[in-house]
């Protein structure tokens, strides 16, 4: 799996992650509990991790999406 978004907004991830369950592309959110655990401090992010082989689909439909700024760019 690899990172394609970064971000302490849950918002964002949520959002993030419906667009792409809608496209049936997996994705998995890590860093939770230690983004949660250091709290309003935002030490930690939350990552929104797909496999490789989704990466550069899931990356153009998050940036058509409005979230080019918190993605991560392999």
């Amino acid at each position: 799996m690899i990172a394609i978004m970064k971000t302490n907004n849950p918002v964002s991830l949520s959002y993030a992650q419906s667009v792409l369950k809608d496209r049936k592309i997996e994705s998995f959110i890590m860093d939770t509990h230690q983004s949660i655990f250091t709290g309003a401090l935002g030490l930690v992010y939350q990552r929104l991790m797909v496999i490789e082989e989704d990466y550069i689909q899931a990356y153009d439909l998050l940036a058509d999406a409005g979230l080019e700024e918190e993605l991560c760019r392999s």
